[in-house]
């Protein structure tokens, strides 16, 4: 077996055991009823992951060191987030900011 085989092989594995795993929860969740607290910090998973992967693409570099000269990062991220106040869509928001990373990208680059 070639290694190009044998490398989605086990990606499509791991892929299935991520699923089923997540999926369990589903299931064995069906029939009953999430404390109301629990549903109400529910409501904050995709604004903190939303977040938890845009502000290391504003701040940081590939350097892992924190950046403040690259002008469409912020302007990106800044524009994202004004968006997102006003609307309180995710994807309105990501849309925004990536949009605006790319006309400021041709302006500024």
């Amino acid at each position: 077996m070639n290694n190009n085989l044998q490398f989605w092989i086990v990606i499509l594995a791991l892929g299935l055991l991520t699923f089923s795993i997540r999926a369990s929860f589903l299931v064995m969740m069906k029939n009953q009823q999430l404390h109301p607290r629990v549903s109400i910090g529910l409501k904050f998973i995709p604004t903190s992951v939303l977040a938890a992967l845009a502000l290391p693409a504003v701040f940081l570099t590939r350097t892992n060191g924190i950046q403040f000269t690259e002008p469409e990062r912020w302007l990106a991220g800044s524009v994202a987030l004004l968006v997102a106040w006003c609307s309180k869509n995710i994807l309105a928001t990501i849309l925004s900011g990536m949009l605006t990373l790319w006309i400021a990208k041709h302006i500024f680059g």
